[in-house]
C-alpha cells in the first residue's frame, strides 16, 4: 500500500509502525517472573548440591586422618577430587563474571527498596545479551570453556571417562529449532534474549556443572572401599590356642605368612622344624611342661611381588603355670567387647571349693557349670580377672574394646555402582558387622539421603527413621541410571544402647 502525500499523515504512519514494532518488542510481566521463579530455584538448587558435595570432601578430610584407611589410596582418590573441585570451582566463577557483564550491559544501578540496597536493571532488555554474547564473543568464549572443563573432568581418570562419558551433565549441544534445523551455541541460548532469561540460562549451566562435580566427587568417595591393594610389607600372622597353660596340656600355633600367593611357594618353620602348609597356613603342636615363661620362634619365607623371597620372623611366648595355680582363657578373644555378653573358661588348678574369683573393670556371673562365667564390660580401657586358689592369687589383664563399627547396607550393596532397577526393588536398610564371632546387631535410627544426577534436577534431601525404605518410594520411582543416591549423617544403635554416627554410602545406579 503506498504512503500518503501529506506529511503529517506520513509522520502519523511512522509513529504507528513505530509503537506496532516496540508492542511487539514488549516481553509481558507474567514471563519476566516466570523467568525469575526458575532462576531462584537453580540458584537453591546450586546451593543444596554445593552442601552434598561438601559433605563428601569432609569424609574424604576425615579419612585421611583414619588410621584404619589405606593412606595411600585415600590421598589419590582425594587429590582427583580435589581436582574435581577446583575445575568446577574455576567455571562457576567464570560464569559469575558474565552474570555481572550481562547486568551491566542492562544498566545496572543500586537502589533502595525496603530499607536495603539492591540491584535492579532492564529485566526485559533483548540488546543486552545480544551485545554481550554476540557482538563482544563472550557465547563462544563460554562454549570453549564448557567444552574444555568437560574433558578436563572426564581426564580425572580413565574409569570416570569410562563410566562418565555419554551422560555428562555438562553438553554445549544446541536444541534443535522449531524449524527442525540446528543453531550454534550462542545464537540458540543468547540471541534476542531477555536479561532475565539469559540470566536464567548461565544458572542453568551452573546447575549443570554442580551436578557434574557431585558425581564425579560421589565416584571417587566410593572408590576408597573399591580400590585393588598390592601388598608391598608382610609378617607372619600368628595365632595360639592360649597363652597361659598347665603342665601336659597342649599348645597348639597356627602360624601363615601374612601375603602369599597360590601360585609361589612359601615356607615356614616353629623351633626349626617345618610345618606342612595349606592355603598359606599351617599348624604346630607340642605338649608344654616347665614351669615359668617360654618362647618359640617361628621363621618363614615367601616369594614377593618382584619373584625375590622375603624373610619373616616372629616370636611367640607363654607362660607354664605350676599346678595347683590358675589360668583364665577366653572362649572367643583376647578382648571383652562392650555390650554383648563374652563367656570365659577359667581353670582353677586345685578344688572349686577353694578357689575365689573376683573382677575389676567389669562383672563376672556363673554360667552353667564350673569355671564357666560370663563377662560384662561397660567402658572402653582395661579390667582384670582374679584367680585366688588355695590360697595362691593370680591376677590377669584383659582390654576392652568397642563392638566395630558396623557397614551401612542396601540389598547386597555396601556402595558404589549398582543396578538402578536393584536398587529401586529395596524396602529396607540396614547395618551389618562384618567379620565379627560375636551376634551382635545393630538397628538403623535414621539417615539422610540426597538424590542428584538424572532425572534430578534439583538435589532432593529426604529423612529416613529406622530401616525401612518406604518414606524414598516417591524418589525411588525417579531413579534412572546415571542418578546418584547418597547417604549420610547415619544413625545406628548397638546392643549396648549406644547411638553412633557412621559413614554412609553413595550408590551411582547404571
Amino acid at each position: 500500500m503506498a504512503l500518503p502525500r501529506e506529511p503529517r499523515q506520513k509522520m502519523i504512519n511512522v509513529m504507528y509502525l513505530v509503537l506496532t514494532a516496540i508492542l511487539a518488542l514488549n516481553v509481558s510481566a507474567e514471563v519476566i517472573n516466570a523467568f525469575k521463579v526458575v532462576d531462584r530455584s537453580l540458584i537453591t538448587s546450586n546451593d543444596n548440591i554445593k552442601a552434598s558435595n561438601e559433605t563428601l570432601y569432609k569424609s574424604l578430610s576425615d579419612k585421611l586422618n583414619d588410621p584404619k584407611q589405606n593412606q595411600e589410596k585415600v590421598k589419590l582418590w582425594n587429590d582427583k577430587a580435589k581436582t574435581a573441585k577446583t575445575l568446577s570451582a574455576d567455571i562457576d566463577t567464570y560464569i559469575n563474571t558474565l552474570k555481572q557483564q550481562l547486568k551491566e550491559a542492562a544498566n545496572l544501578t543500586m537502589v533502595e527498596k525496603d530499607g536495603k540496597t539492591v540491584e535492579d536493571y532492564k529485566e526485559d532488555n533483548l540488546d543486552a545479551s545480544t551485545r554481550l554474547f554476540e557482538t563482544n564473543g563472550k557465547g563462544k568464549e563460554l562454549k570453549d570453556k564448557l567444552d574444555v572443563y568437560k574433558q578436563s573432568i572426564l581426564n580425572i581418570d580413565p574409569s570416570i571417562k569410562k563410566l562418565f562419558e555419554n551422560n555428562f551433565p555438562v553438553t554445549t549441544d544446541p536444541p534443535v529449532s522449531q524449524e527442525g534445523g540446528k543453531r550454534d551455541f550462542t545464537t540458540s541460548f543468547f540471541h534476542m534474549t531477555p536479561t532475565v532469561a539469559a540470566l536464567t540460562m548461565l544458572s542453568k549451566f551452573q546447575n549443570n556443572v554442580k551436578n557434574a562435580e557431585s558425581q564425579i566427587v560421589t565416584y571417587c568417595h566410593n572408590q576408597i572401599g573399591a580400590v585393588e591393594v598390592h601388598m608391598d610389607k608382610s609378617n607372619i600372622l600368628v595365632g595360639q590356642n592360649s597363652n597361659y597353660l598347665m603342665p601336659g596340656q597342649e599348645l597348639v600355633v597356627t602360624a601363615g605368612v601374612g601375603a602369599y600367593s597360590s601360585t609361589t611357594s612359601s615356607s615356614i618353620t616353629v623351633n626349626g622344624s617345618p610345618i606342612s602348609m595349606v592355603a598359606g597356613q599351617g599348624e604346630y603342636k607340642t605338649t608344654v611342661s616347665g614351669a615359668g615363661d617360654h618362647s618359640i620362634e617361628v621363621n618363614g619365607s615367601f616369594i614377593g611381588e618382584d619373584g625375590k623371597p622375603v624373610p619373616v620372623h616372629q616370636t611367640v611366648k607363654y607362660t607354664v603355670g605350676t599346678p595347683g595355680g590358675a589360668a583364665v582363657m577366653l572362649d572367643k578373644m583376647n578382648v571383652f567387647y562392650i555390650g554383648v555378653p563374652n563367656p570365659i573358661s577359667i581353670s582353677s588348678g586345685t578344688g572349686w571349693d577353694k578357689t575365689h574369683v573376683s573382677m575389676s573393670g567389669g562383672t563376672l556371673t556363673p554360667a552353667g557349670g564350673p569355671g564357666k562365667y560370663i563377662v560384662n564390660v561397660s567402658a572402653v580401657g582395661k579390667s582384670s580377672i582374679t584367680v585366688n586358689a588355695d590360697g595362691k592369687a593370680s591376677t590377669y589383664e584383659f582390654r576392652i574394646k568397642r563392638i566395630p563399627d558396623p557397614v551401612f547396607m542396601v540389598g547386597p550393596s555396601k556402595g558404589g555402582r549398582l543396578q538402578s532397577v536393584m536398587f529401586k526393588n529395596q524396602q529396607f536398610c540396614r547395618a551389618e558387622l562384618e567379620n565379627f564371632d560375636f551376634d551382635a546387631r545393630f538397628s538403623v535410627i535414621s539417615a539422610t539421603v540426597y538424590f542428584a544426577g538424572a532425572n534430578f534436577a534439583n538435589v532432593q534431601t529426604q529423612t529416613i527413621n529406622g530401616g525401612s525404605l518406604a518414606s524414598l518410594q516417591g524418589q525411588f520411582a525417579k531413579c534412572i541410571p546415571g542418578t546418584s543416591v547418597t547417604f549420610d549423617n547415619v544413625k545406628v544403635q548397638g546392643p549396648d544402647g549406644t547411638v553412633r554416627v557412621i559413614q554412609g554410602p553413595g550408590f551411582i545406579l547404571f
